[in-house]
């Protein structure tokens, strides 16, 4: 379009145009702005650009609007549809509008990037581009455009050129430094949730596993193995007192036979345990259980033709002896995973080189793999209990040839059965499970775990055990019953001196100080040149020289004391050399304390020091308060405190016992209980190990001198009793509260 004349038109010819005919009336109601929006829909019309970056549309008259070019530079709007128009300016931008209504908008590119769109009313439209091509603006409500980037395959329907030039975003400033993600605020309520979710997948999952396999199968295959024992030691004693006619010899041998079976029969589980373990290439005292169950059958054959009497009494203790070992272990395994599914909070304690070569244990958060991972590790004895086994059952079978070759198969037979039965004695089978199945019972009341063998071995040695004066005296039991001023000073200001040293020192009275002050509205006051005494400190406070401490360390101090005061736990405070105040302070005994303090003072290998150097918690009040021997707890200067404090596990340190419950009580308990497991295991292999090389000796004589005569099943079930006494009695070593 190269050239457009001006022409003038009244509103009359408008509305004619309009109705389409110039006889019709004009309608009083007729909105005159939806007449100029169909003219301007049905016309082209020519705008003028003011500047290269505005178009303005602007009415000359009330009913006359003239179009003129400005420049060569012209837009023109073309009617796509009946409510679209394209407008295509000279540089190549392709802008698709539709109109919202018939008011003028005014468009200002504010930016490269930005337009601005004003209405004759005054709203202001901000609109940022999506995508670097096509701009496309649809209006949902008469003052809000929002932006829809227009795929790649509808530009040719929306635009009539297509795009050439690929819009590239400027920066006007540069890009700042990377910044690191920042660490996750620890939040307490995640961290439970974290802690519940695995404990739900790990420990609360195997608790029901064993719950459906249930005790009372167990228990009722012990009552009724133990039914058998007495019945084959009373036929064992009718035998041996000769009450048995010579015609019942034969019926009474075939009932031990019979005995024996149903031994054997609710002991299933173990000999299959056995024999599971022989075709695995491993030994343990259930695999020699299953071999002597095949040597005493076969016996009792032979005791048929020469109407002897089989060692059905000793087999059927052993028997009796690996179910109560089962039982252990599967109640054990049931306790420790209740708990540690109905935990709380979870913290462990761990080993560190600490001072003077000593190893110093440190307590930590703790994860529920540290438990899941451990808990079912071997132990050492019971490793070495399983390799004497092994060298017990050579050793019989070659007992059981000697005797065969100097008296006969069945001579070798017999000699092989109770050789079996006097390598191991019964209470071996219990000596490793018993120990742990006792500690367990007093750990779970407390809330604590042993992480496994590896943990009763991390714990051995001299350690030494960090308190602090929260372990002691929790928050809550430190109470203030009085308090008393002298002197004329006032007594807030007593109170803020006296708080300001007490928060210095960091102690137990510490938080109770300062919520008096807080109740008195007093001021918080800094320290200068604080020192620490025995049984007090001091300092100076706004120039003024404070002491605070008990009332013999105020007289040390050359204080003066008036006369007539007699408190025992009483906080005295003096100011310039005087007197100045007296707060009685009450300590109560907490339950916690008492049983994890006491605990740790009770072993030698264990020395409890206190990292918290509270003037008020000195030796005598000490053992005065919780009945303990002040030696075995020791109070270090500020140095050893302070290093004590600051000392920091390693990342791939062993956790040795978790604790599920808040105070040093589980802890106590739990490293005590480690030393006392790891002594009682050892022991027992001892014991036992003992007993069994004795009986292979007492073996090997009477087979040698042919005294097989002496092999009776009293006899044998009588040796087991002997050994059972100091098994019994070493099993019950970790019995510690």
């Amino acid at each position: 379009m190269d050239e457009l004349e001006s022409q003038e038109f009244t509103l009359e010819d408008i509305m004619k145009e309009f109705s389409g005919d110039g006889q019709q009336e004009i309608p009083e109601d007729l909105d005159t702005d939806e007449v100029l929006k169909q003219v301007l829909s049905d016309d082209t019309l020519v705008v003028e650009p003011v500047s290269d970056d505005t178009i303005v549309m602007e009415p000359v008259s009330d009913d006359t609007i003239v179009m003129e070019p400005v420049s060569d530079d012209t837009i023109v709007m073309e009617p796509v549809s009946d409510d679209t128009i394209v407008m295509e300016p000279v540089s190549g931008d392709t802008i698709v509008m539709e109109p919202v209504s018939g008011d003028t908008i005014v468009m200002e590119p504010v930016s490269g990037d930005t337009i601005v769109m004003e209405p004759v009313s005054g709203d202001t439209i901000t609109m940022d581009p999506l995508n670097a091509q096509t701009i496309r603006m649809e209006a949902v409500t008469g003052d809000t455009i929002p932006l829809e980037p227009v795929e790649e395959e509808q530009l040719e329907d929306l635009t009539q050129e297509p795009f050439s030039e690929q819009w590239e975003p400027e920066y006007e400033q540069p890009m700042g430094d990377y910044v690191p993600p920042q660490p996750i605020v620890f939040q307490p309520q995640s961290r439970l949730r974290e802690l519940k979710r695995k404990l739900v997948a790990g420990p609360e999952k195997r608790y029901y596993e064993l719950s459906e396999l249930g005790m009372g199968k167990l228990q009722l295959a012990m009552l009724l193995c133990a039914v058998v024992v007495v019945l084959s030691v009373l036929t064992s004693v009718l035998y041996a007192a000769d009450r048995v006619p010579q015609s019942r010899q034969r019926l009474m041998v075939f009932g031990q036979l019979f005995l024996m079976l149903l031994a054997a029969l609710p002991g299933s589980f173990q000999l299959v345990d056995g024999v599971d373990d022989l075709l695995h290439k491993r030994f343990s005292l259930n695999s020699l259980l299953v071999i002597t169950f095949i040597a005493c059958i076969a016996d009792a054959v032979f005791c048929l033709q020469s109407l002897r009497v089989p060692c059905c009494a000793a087999f059927s203790l052993e028997m009796f002896m690996s179910l109560w070992s089962n039982y252990h272990k599967r109640s054990t395994e049931m306790g420790m995973m209740d708990t540690m599914r109905k935990a709380t909070q979870l913290d462990k304690v761990v080993r560190e080189d600490g001072l003077d070569g000593q190893s110093v244990l440190i307590r930590q958060q703790a994860q529920v793999e540290d438990f899941m991972h451990n808990y079912q590790s071997p132990s050492t004895p019971a490793k070495v209990l399983n390799g004497y086994a092994l060298a017990a059952l050579l050793v019989s079978l070659v007992l059981g040839v000697v005797g065969t070759v100097m008296e006969g198969v069945a001579t070798g037979v017999q000699v092989l059965s109770v050789s079996l039965l006097a390598a191991v004695p019964a209470s071996a089978f219990i000596s490793q499970t018993r120990p742990l199945a006792v500690l367990e019972r007093q750990m779970h009341k407390l809330g604590a775990v042993l992480c496994g063998w590896k943990s009763v071995s991390g714990l051995r040695g001299k350690l030494v055990f960090p308190l602090t004066h929260t372990d002691l005296f929790p928050v809550g039991s430190t109470k203030m019953n009085g308090v008393k001023f002298f002197g004329g000073r006032e007594p807030d200001e007593i109170v803020a001196y006296c708080t300001a040293l007490v928060e210095a020192d960091g102690g137990s009275l510490s938080p109770l100080f300062r919520q008096v002050l807080e109740s008195r509205n007093g001021r918080h006051y800094d320290v200068q040149n604080f020192r620490a005494y025995p049984g007090g400190i001091g300092g100076e406070v706004c120039g003024e020289p404070v002491l605070v401490g008990m009332l013999p360390f105020l007289r040390d101090m050359g204080v003066e004391i008036p006369e007539g005061i007699r408190v025992n736990q009483a906080v005295c405070v003096s100011i310039d050399g005087e007197l100045c105040g007296l707060f009685a302070v009450t300590y109560e005994k907490n339950k916690n304390a008492a049983l994890g303090l006491g605990a740790l003072c009770s072993s030698r290998k264990l020395k409890a020091v206190l990292t918290n150097n509270d003037f008020m918690l000195t030796e005598s009040f000490l053992r005065a308060k919780f009945g303990i021997n002040p030696k075995r707890l020791t109070i270090p200067n500020h140095e050893e405190c302070r290093q004590l404090r600051e000392k920091q596990p390693s990342e791939d340190a062993q956790a040795l016992v978790l604790s599920t419950r808040s105070g040093v009580a589980p802890f106590a308990v739990g490293v005590l209980g480690a030393k006392a497991l790891r002594t009682a295991s050892i022991l027992g292999l001892i014991i036992h190990m003992l007993g069994g090389i004795l009986g292979l000796g007492a073996m090997a004589v009477l087979t040698v001198m042919g005294r097989t005569d002496l092999l009776t099943p009293m006899n044998m079930f009588l040796y087991q009793l002997v050994w059972l006494v100091p098994g019994l009695l070493v099993t019950h070593w970790t019995k510690i509260i």
